[in-house]
C-alpha cells in the first residue's frame, strides 16, 4: 500500500512536470536570459598561488607583502633589429610617458644582446590600478613601428587567451557529441532534444558561477566540457526510457512514466560523479575545493534540465522522432561477451598482475608544481615573447625576503652574506642600493658628509640636523654637538624634503632639483622595499625555478637570515614562484591520500546500496582504482613531468564518473544472472552496455583528448592530457577485463550479498495484467525471478525492483500475436506436492537458484537446473573450440 502511494505521488509530480512544461520553458527561459548577462560578473583567479593554504609561507608572505608594500606594475619590452645607440633614443622616448617612473636600459647581455634591447619599465602606479594598463597602451603605441615584443603580468591577458583556446574546443567538441549522437541515436530527432538540454544546462552553469565571487581560471576554462562530458549520460538515459515506454503509451503518458523511473535511476547513477568530486572539496590546496564545488553544481544544474526542461522538450519533438526514425547503426558485440567467458581464468589473473605493476610504478609518477618543465602542446603569443626574451637574454629566478624592519646594518650584513654563496647571483635591498655619488641609500652619514654630498652650507647641515635630532628626541646630540651624529641618508633626505616643502628650509633651485629627484627616488625604493614593520630584498637565484636544490636553498635563507634576527625566525619569509611550488609540493603529498581515500569511501557507499553486495563494490573499486594507476603510470614510462593538479583533479573524475561504465555492466549482468547462466548472462550484457559506454566513453575522452592537445596552460594541459588518457583506459578495461572478473568472481558477489530488511508489500491483481521485474509470489502458481511477461489469470505477489500494471484485453491480444506460435501456449510444468507447498520466500538460495521460472502467457515454464545450465554452457564452449 506505501509502495502504491509512493509510485502514485511520484507520477503526479511527474504529470504535473509535463503537463506543466510551458511554465518550465517561460522559467529556464528566463534563467538563460539572465544567465548571459550574469556570466560577465563572474571574476577569474589566474594566480595558483592564490588558493594555497593559509598555513604556506607563500600565502603569508602574500598576504604580508600586500600590506607593507607596493608592487609597481611593470612590463618588458624586447625591439629587435635595433643599434646601442638606437635603444638609448627609445629608452629616452619611453621615459618620457607620462606614468612611466623608469626604463631601465644598459649596455650589458642583460639589456643589449643579438641586435636586440630590453627595456624593463616600470609605471608609478600599482600593478592593480587600472591606470598601470592605461600606461601600457602607450607604451605599445609608442613601439608601435618597431619589431617590438612586450611581456607583462598586467591585466588578464593569459586567462583571456585560455577562454579563446577553450571556446575552439567547445566547439569542437560540440560537432563531435553530435555525430557520436547521430550515430548511437535511432531517430534523427533525438540529437536536437539532447542539445537543447545540454546547451541550456552549460548556459545556466556560466552564469551562476558569480553566486562564488571568485573562481580559479581553471574552473573557469574546463567545467563546461567536463559538465557535458560527464552529465551526457543523464539525459541518454531518460531519453532511452521515453523510447522504450513509448512503445506501449502515447508520448504523454510514455513521458511521465519514464520520468518517473528515471528520476530516481539517474539520481542514483550521479552519485558515484559526485562522490568523486566530493573528494576534491577535502583538498588543502584550495583550487581543488573550487573546481570541486563548481563541477558539482553544473551536475545539480544538469539534473534539474533533464528532470524539469528536457520532458517538455520531449514533448515538443515527439512526432518529428517518430518521423525520423533510422537503422541502429551499433552493431552488437557477443564476440566480446564469448571471448570474456573463454579467458576469464587468463584475463583476471593477469590484470590482477597488472594493476600491482601499475601501482609501483605510478608511485614513481615524476610529479611538478610549476610550468617550467612542461611544454604544452601550443604556444600562446605571450608565451612565445617569454620564450624570446629567456632565449635572447635568459630567465630570472627571483625571491623575495622579508625581515623585521629597524636595523640597516643587519640588512647589509645579511645582504652580503646571501651574496657569498654561489646559489645567489645578485640581491637587491635598501641597504645595498646606491643613492648618490657612491653612497647607498641606508648609509649614515655625519653633517659633513651631508653637505659634500647635496654641495649645501655646512651651518644649514648642523641646522637640519639639529632639527632631525630634536625630531627624533636625541637632545642629547642637539646639545653636545653634531660632528659625529650619523643619520641614514634616505631617512634625512626625506626629513629634508618635508622640511623644504613645509617652508621652514629654503634651497636654491638646482639644489632643490636635486632634492626633489633623490626624494622620488627614495620614496619609490622605500614603498617597493621597506613597510611599517617589515622590510623586503630581492634576491636572484642562479638555480632553477624548480628542483630539489632550490627547495633546499630555500630552507638555506631560513638558516641564514636566522642568524641575524634570531629571536624573530617566525618573521622571516621567502617569497617567491620557487617558495609557491614548494609549498605545493609539500601539501601534495597530504591531498593526494585525502583524495583517494574519500573518493574510494564515496563511491564504495554508493555501490554497497545499489548491490547490496560487498563483494561487487570492492570489486568495482578493484577494476576503476587499477585504471588509475595504470593512467598514472604513462609519464614515468614515457619519462614526461606530469603538473600535480592533473592527477588530483583527474584521479576523483575517474573514479567517480568512470565508474559509471563499470557499474552499468555489473547491473545488467547480476540482473541477468537471476535467469540465466554465466555465459549467456555476459554476452547479453556486453551486448546491452556497449551502446551505453561507448556514447558518453568517447564524449569524455575526446573532451580530455581535445583539452590536452589544444590548450597552452600547464595545469589545463596536464588535466586534459591525464583524463583523456584515463577515460580510453577505463573503457577498454571495464570492456576486455571487467566481465572475465565478473565471471570469476560470480561466487565471490553471491556469498556477500545482503538483503535489506524490509517490509513486504503484496500486490494483488485480476484480469489482464503486464509485468516488468523481479517478482516474488504467486501467477496461477508459484514463481520467483525477473520477469517481463504478460498474464491472463490472478496475480498475488511481491514485485521488488520493478511494476505491475493492469492493461487491457486488446493490449494483451496484440503482444499474444507478435509472440512465435511455439510460445503461445506452453504446458504447465509438474511440481512436486512438497514443492507446491512452500513459499518460494523460504527457499534458500542455493534451492531459490535451481527453481528460477519465467512465465508467458497464462502458463509457467521451468527452467534446467543451475548444474544443467552450466553443464550446457561447457559442452557449448567444448563444441566452438572443436
Amino acid at each position: 500500500m506505501e509502495e502504491n502511494k509512493t509510485n502514485g505521488a511520484m507520477l503526479k509530480i511527474c504529470a504535473f512536470i509535463v503537463d506543466k512544461r510551458n511554465l518550465f520553458f517561460l522559467i529556464f527561459g528566463i534563467l538563460m536570459i539572465f544567465s548571459v548577462f550574469a556570466r560577465n560578473w563572474v571574476k577569474v583567479e589566474n594566480s595558483m598561488a592564490y588558493y594555497l593554504p593559509p598555513i604556506t609561507e607563500t600565502k603569508q608572505g602574500l598576504d604580508l607583502m600586500e600590506e607593507q608594500f607596493t608592487t609597481y606594475g611593470t612590463c618588458s619590452c624586447m625591439v629587435a633589429n635595433i643599434s646601442y645607440e638606437q635603444g638609448l633614443e627609445i629608452k629616452d622616448m619611453l621615459e618620457r610617458i607620462d606614468g612611466v617612473f623608469s626604463a631601465e636600459y644598459e649596455d650589458t647581455d642583460e639589456h643589449y644582446a643579438n641586435g636586440s634591447g630590453l627595456f624593463s619599465v616600470t609605471f608609478d602606479y600599482d600593478e592593480k590600478d587600472d591606470k598601470c594598463l592605461e600606461c601600457l597602451d602607450e607604451v605599445k603605441a609608442a613601439l608601435a613601428e618597431y619589431d617590438s615584443y612586450i611581456d607583462t603580468s598586467l591585466g588578464n591577458i593569459q586567462s583571456e587567451l585560455i577562454a579563446e583556446e577553450m571556446n575552439t574546443i567547445s566547439v569542437i567538441v560540440a560537432i563531435i557529441v553530435v555525430s557520436v549522437l547521430l550515430l548511437t541515436s535511432q531517430t534523427y530527432a533525438e540529437v536536437p532534444v539532447l542539445l537543447i538540454t545540454f546547451c541550456s544546462a552549460a548556459l545556466i552553469q556560466m552564469g551562476t558561477n558569480f553566486v562564488f565571487g571568485t573562481i580559479s581560471f581553471v574552473s573557469d576554462s574546463v567545467t563546461i566540457v567536463l559538465q557535458l562530458a560527464l552529465s551526457v549520460d543523464y539525459a541518454v538515459i531518460f531519453l532511452n526510457r521515453y523510447k522504450e515506454e513509448h512503445q506501449t503509451y502515447d508520448s504523454r503518458e510514455a513521458t511521465i512514466i519514464a520520468l518517473s523511473k528515471a528520476i530516481p535511476e539517474i539520481s542514483g547513477s550521479s552519485l558515484t560523479t559526485v562522490g568523486g568530486l566530493i573528494a576534491m572539496t577535502f583538498m588543502q590546496y584550495k583550487m581543488g575545493p573550487d573546481m570541486g564545488i563548481v563541477l558539482i553544481k553544473s551536475i545539480v544544474i544538469s539534473l534539474l534540465c533533464v528532470f524539469l526542461l528536457m520532458p517538455g522538450v520531449i514533448m515538443l519533438f515527439a512526432t518529428l522522432m517518430e518521423k525520423t526514425k533510422h537503422k541502429n547503426l551499433i552493431p552488437d558485440i557477443p564476440f566480446v561477451g564469448k571471448f570474456a567467458y573463454k579467458t576469464r581464468y587468463v584475463v583476471a589473473p593477469l590484470f590482477l598482475v597488472a594493476i600491482i605493476i601499475g601501482f609501483f610504478i605510478s608511485n614513481k609518477c615524476p610529479y611538478v608544481y610549476g610550468y617550467t618543465k612542461i611544454i604544452p602542446p601550443i604556444q600562446n603569443r605571450v608565451q612565445k615573447i617569454q620564450q624570446m626574451q629567456d632565449e635572447t637574454y635568459g630567465s630570472e629566478n627571483m625571491v623575495a625576503l622579508v625581515v623585521p624592519t629597524g636595523d640597516y646594518e643587519k640588512e647589509k650584513k645579511l645582504l652580503a652574506d646571501l651574496e657569498e654563496y654561489p646559489e645567489v647571483e645578485s640581491t637587491t635591498g635598501l641597504a645595498n642600493s646606491e643613492a648618490m655619488d657612491g653612497y647607498m641609500v641606508t648609509d649614515r652619514l655625519t653633517p659633513r658628509q651631508f653637505s659634500e654630498l647635496l654641495n649645501l652650507d655646512y651651518e644649514i647641515a648642523e641646522l637640519v640636523y639639529t632639527a632631525y635630532a630634536v625630531n627624533d628626541e636625541d637632545y642629547a646630540k642637539a646639545v653636545n654637538g653634531l660632528s659625529g651624529y650619523k643619520v641614514p641618508l634616505i631617512d634625512m633626505l626625506m626629513f629634508v624634503h618635508d622640511e623644504v616643502e613645509q617652508g621652514y628650509v629654503t634651497l636654491e633651485d638646482d639644489l632643490k632639483d636635486t632634492l626633489d629627484d633623490a626624494y622620488e627616488m627614495m620614496t619609490f625604493a622605500k614603498n617597493q622595499l621597506q613597510g611599517e614593520d617589515y622590510d623586503r630584498m630581492l634576491v636572484y637565484l642562479t638555480l632553477p625555478e624548480e628542483s630539489d636544490e632550490t627547495f633546499a636553498f630555500i630552507e638555506k635563507m631560513h638558516e641564514i637570515a636566522g642568524k641575524y634576527y634570531p629571536d624573530d625566525g617566525s618573521s622571516i619569509y621567502v617569497v617567491g614562484e620557487s617558495v609557491s611550488q614548494y609549498d605545493l609540493k609539500k601539501t601534495f603529498s597530504r591531498d593526494n591520500l585525502v583524495v583517494n581515500l574519500v573518493s574510494i569511501l564515496a563511491v564504495l557507499v554508493v555501490l554497497l546500496f545499489t548491490f547490496k553486495s560487498a563483494g561487487m563494490p570492492v570489486l568495482l573499486i578493484i577494476v576503476i582504482q587499477g585504471s588509475i594507476w595504470i593512467n598514472f603510470s604513462f609519464p614515468y614510462l614515457q619519462g614526461q613531468y606530469l603538473f600535480f593538479l592533473g592527477y588530483l583533479i583527474v584521479s576523483s573524475i575517474q573514479m567517480g564518473a568512470n565508474i559509471d561504465y563499470a557499474i552499468v555492466i555489473a547491473s545488467r549482468y547480476t540482473e541477468l544472472r537471476e535467469t540465466m547462466g554465466r555465459r549467456d548472462s555476459i554476452i547479453t550484457t556486453m551486448n546491452l552496455s556497449f551502446p551505453t559506454i561507448i556514447t558518453s566513453g568517447t564524449m569524455l575522452a575526446v573532451a580530455g583528448v581535445l583539452i590536452g592537445n589544444m590548450t597552452s596552460d600547464g595545469a589545463i594541459y596536464g588535466i586534459g592530457q591525464c583524463l583523456g588518457r584515463g577515460t580510453i583506459i577505463s573503457i577498454f578495461i571495464t570492456m576486455f577485463v571487467l566481465p572475465q572478473i565478473l565471471l570469476v568472481g560470480d561466487t565471490i558477489i553471491e556469498k556477500t550479498a545482503f538483503v535489506m530488511n524490509m517490509p513486504v508489500r503484496t500486490k494483488t491483481a485480476t484480469g489482464f495484467m503486464r509485468i516488468d521485474g523481479v517478482v516474488r509470489g504467486k501467477i496461477d502458481g508459484t514463481v520467483t525471478g525477473t520477469m517481463h511477461a504478460i498474464v491472463r489469470g490472478n496475480v498475488s505477489a511481491f514485485v521488488e525492483a520493478g511494476e505491475l500494471a493492469e492493461i487491457t484485453e486488446a493490449e494483451y491480444n496484440s503482444r499474444i500475436e507478435v509472440l512465435p506460435d511455439n510460445m503461445k501456449q506452453i504446458e504447465e510444468p509438474e511440481i512436486t506436492e512438497d514443492q507446491d507447498k512452500e513459499s518460494m520466500e523460504d527457499l534458500t538460495p542455493e534451492e531459490d537458484e535451481d527453481f528460477t521460472v519465467i512465465s508467458v502467457g497464462d502458463d509457467v515454464k521451468e527452467e534446467a537446473s543451475s548444474d544443467e545450465k552450466e553443464n550446457k554452457e561447457e559442452n557449448e564452449e567444448g563444441e566452438e573450440n572443436a
